[in-house]
């Protein structure tokens, strides 16, 4: 599938995710793109591109991405494009099919560049998306133990609760006790993680970081598929604005981007709009027909 198309409604999830099997031949009606049959064996090789909560989702997303695509290969042929294929760096070189859409939207898709001005209201209107992240100088001693090992859960969470006491009592000795009993290599710089910032972590260690102040200590044992956790802040150091010089190239691009994408999608609604399409409905998604 040409890199230009995405037709997915939303991010592909991360981790466990399932590729459903669409639909059996026999019980849809026949895909057609001005005459032209989409197969049954394409949209099921595209739905694996296509990860989605339902089969039905999947299915949808696959047709969806392989009627754009039909239009565009059927307009290219219409204006005689015939584009020669580039050559990658892997040795591979890109399909017939995918030069002539690419070449196809180069030559109808023409968008403005984004002048400094539109740049600078942007940035005025998103200031808090153009700071720096705030870092987060934290210690932790990590009891481990797997999910599935609930005693050594249990015996884990208890020798947590253990050294929280004796920390609560001197907390000078968190890097003596990191080297003691901590599981994470970071023992051996006293439990020290260095400098993190959101996402660095899994989730439950950040939801507990980030309520504490600055050499304040968690007060229970912390739950982790890791096993269980100490934390100690040390230091927060606060994200700044950043000035508009450092990111007016990249609001550029993004501005230049966004326009680009809006205007293809536009093209591929006009194309669709005017093709005869059988056995599926373009307009039953809100979803940009590209990114």
């Amino acid at each position: 599938m040409v890199n230009l198309i995405n037709t997915s409604s939303s991010p592909l999830p991360s981790g466990k995710v399932k590729v459903p099997h669409p639909p059996k031949p026999d019980s849809t009606p026949p895909i057609l793109v001005n005459g032209v049959k989409i197969e049954f064996e394409a949209i099921g090789a595209e739905t694996q591109l296509h990860p989605a909560k339902t089969p039905g989702e999947a299915y949808r997303e696959a047709v969806r991405a392989l009627v754009v695509r039909e239009l565009l290969v059927q307009e290219a042929a219409a204006k005689n494009i015939v584009a020669k294929p580039e050559q990658y760096d892997s040795g591979h070189s890109e399909m017939a099919a995918d030069a002539a859409i690419r070449q196809l939207l180069e030559l109808e898709i023409k968008t403005p560049e984004a002048d400094e001005a539109a740049c600078k209201t942007y940035y005025e209107a998103n200031r808090n998306k153009f700071c720096s992240e705030t870092i987060y100088e934290a210690k932790h001693i990590l009891f481990a133990a797997p999910i599935s090992d609930q005693k050594a859960r249990r015996e884990a969470m208890l020798a947590a609760k253990q050294v929280i006491k004796q920390l609560d009592e001197n907390p000078s000795r968190f890097g003596e006790l990191a080297l003691a009993h901590s599981a994470c290599p970071s023992k051996e710089q006293g439990g020290s993680l260095g400098q993190l910032t959101k996402g660095s972590t899994v989730a439950e260690f950040e939801e507990v970081l980030f309520e504490l102040d600055p050499g304040q200590m968690s007060s229970a044992p912390v739950a982790s598929q890791f096993g269980y956790h100490v934390i100690l802040l040390e230091r927060i150091i606060k994200g700044e604005q950043l000035p508009f010089e450092a990111v007016k190239t990249r609001i550029g691009a993004w501005l230049e981007a966004s326009s680009w994408s809006r205007a293809v999608s536009q093209y591929i609604s006009l194309l669709a709009g005017r093709a005869e399409i059988e056995g599926f409905d373009m307009g039953g998604s809100d979803t940009p027909l590209v990114q």
